[in-house]
């Protein structure tokens, strides 16, 4: 089967998505696939956009993109990888390089700092075995608060969700979106 398996809402939406496309998407930027299709569903998609977690946190907006991208990456989804990357990898000042290193196996062999390859690492276990381990936690603690460390574990695992559903959907890439780098 090709093509997304649900699709998305059409306008006119109702009052309550209406609203809360406006507050989640910037100005002149039309709503995305995946929150139009989320909309079929009003419930869900007003769960799913209160529980979201792109406002400022307790961590920096680099470090929450580089989780969102190495989740996005690990489970396969390159619609929401693609939309975070566009959206927000020139706000963090991912270089090429970084990007390529998103999606590379060997976290040691990417282009970041020791402490962001940590979380590069946080990623990749909890996508491997769904746990941490206590040296890596060890090593997390060492540089990040415990509300840090709960968020940068939530974050992990809504992007998870949130994979799962643009990958099972189907979901069509959006055409200003970012692509999976191919091999260098």
């Amino acid at each position: 089967m090709n093509g997304a398996r649900i699709a998305p809402m059409e306008p006119p939406y109702s009052e309550a998505v209406t609203a809360a496309l406006a507050r989640i998407m910037p100005e002149g930027v039309p709503p995305l696939v995946l929150f139009r299709t989320l909309a079929k569903n009003e419930r869900v998609f007003s769960r799913l956009m209160a529980g979201g977690l792109l406002d400022k946190g307790s961590v920096s907006l680099r470090e929450r993109e580089l989780v969102i991208d190495r989740t996005c990456w690990r489970c396969g989804s390159e619609y929401e990888w693609g939309v975070h990357v566009a959206f927000f990898g020139e706000r963090v000042r991912l270089t090429p390089e970084e990007v390529r290193g998103l999606c590379t196996e060997d976290v040691e062999a990417t282009p970041f700092s020791p402490r962001e390859r940590l979380l590069l690492r946080l990623c990749d276990a909890l996508h491997a075995s769904a746990t941490v381990s206590d040296a890596l936690w060890t090593e997390l603690a060492r540089e990040w608060s415990e509300p840090q460390l709960l968020e940068l574990l939530v974050l992990a695992g809504y992007y998870h969700a949130i994979s799962f559903v643009t990958n099972a959907l189907r979901l069509p890439l959006e055409s200003f979106a970012a692509r999976f780098p191919g091999p260098s």
